[in-house]
């Protein structure tokens, strides 16, 4: 099992032309379904005269968070095949936005898919590929004193930290890298003062 996952780093576009149409894909990432329905109203505003704004999402790692659309265009010629490049690239939390400018001359279902294949696959060789560890969740409870000491692992082993509550006593959730679970589990339990709740969530 990989430690590591992989996205894009930045927004990135592209274009293709087939007979006349225009297919302009953008590729951005993502976090949750609010940063698409965000996305996809900048997108419309910007191309409102495109005939069509079609597009694929993948969220998380469990496989199934994802979308897509064709938006008008004949059922499976958009979204998946824009999907299908998300996908075989092995990314997540990637968005993609073809949206196409008709030529006026009709491409047929088989030229539709290879356009908004090619859109959507030229625009990901675009986006820079960033590798990202697989995490899992760790809460910790300390006295204050001891926030120096938890916070020098913290930095130490690239933790991030997703709330915290410093306080007289403190509590604090920290995202680690799956594979230095165990080590800094171990290590945080060693702080005197610190206590470790519950188990890591992936």
């Amino acid at each position: 099992m990989t430690d590591f996952y992989n996205t894009i780093s930045k927004e990135a576009t592209a274009e293709f032309k087939d007979r006349g149409s225009r297919f302009i894909a953008f590729a951005s990432p993502i976090h949750d379904a609010a940063g698409f329905r965000s996305r996809m109203v900048e997108i419309r505003q910007q191309h409102a005269k495109a005939t069509h704004h079609c597009f694929a999402y993948r969220l998380g790692l469990d496989g199934n968070n994802h979308r897509v659309s064709d938006d008008g265009e004949p059922s499976g010629t958009a979204g998946k095949p824009i999907l299908g490049q998300i996908d075989s690239r092995q990314l997540v939390d990637v968005l993609v936005i073809v949206v196409r400018y008709f030529g006026g001359t009709q491409l047929g279902v088989a030229g539709l898919t290879h356009a908004y294949r090619s859109a959507a696959a030229l625009c990901l060789q675009m986006a820079p590929i960033l590798q990202k560890p697989l995490e899992k969740e760790l809460e910790l409870s300390f006295d204050y004193t001891r926030l120096n000491d938890v916070l020098i692992l913290v930095r130490q082993h690239h933790c991030r930290i997703l709330r915290q509550d410093l306080q007289l006593f403190s509590s604090m959730t920290l995202a680690i890298p799956q594979n230095k679970w165990e080590e800094l589990t171990y290590r945080f339990k060693q702080l005197r003062g610190v206590e470790v709740s519950g188990p890591g969530r992936p």
